[in-house]
């Protein structure tokens, strides 16, 4: 039996209850099976002045939601995930543009699952953070 599917709909308003999604102005974008997160560039996300770069918190808020957000579509419910832990490589600077991310279930087990996460600027082959995590998954019947 196939796991019921999340629309987009249903997506986007379960992230609109996420405090950190709403700050961010984060935009989903579902293609298929495929989706990838927008992080809007906005001055405020900017965490050091002299070069400018994005604050690396944001980034971190980004990766951490767009592995969230896939795995709630993988299982086919509206219920989000915990994080148990996850680990951001900080690979260049985030230039002061919009930035997307997207994340691959490395391993979706019964209760738990891996996931990987890059975020991009100008092309997805040069990420500039990364993010390997485990979540903690919720069942259907759970609130």
């Amino acid at each position: 039996m196939s796991a019921p599917s999340v629309t987009e709909a249903q997506l986007r308003e379960r992230f609109l209850t996420v405090p950190f999604a709403r700050f961010l102005d984060i935009d989903l974008d579902l293609r298929g099976d495929e989706l990838t997160i927008v992080m809007p560039y906005r001055e405020d996300l900017i965490g050091n002045v002299m070069l400018p770069a994005l604050h690396g918190g944001t980034l971190g808020a980004l990766l951490e939601l767009v592995a969230v957000a896939t795995l709630t579509l993988k299982q086919g419910h509206a219920h989000l995930p915990k994080t148990i832990d996850i680990t951001i490589d900080y690979l260049r600077s985030g230039r002061p543009v919009d930035t997307y991310a997207r994340a691959q279930v490395t391993r979706l087990g019964r209760r738990i699952a891996s996931v990987r996460a890059e975020a991009w600027q100008f092309e997805r082959s040069d990420p500039i953070a990364a993010l390997n995590g485990h979540f903690l998954l919720t069942q259907a019947d759970a609130s």
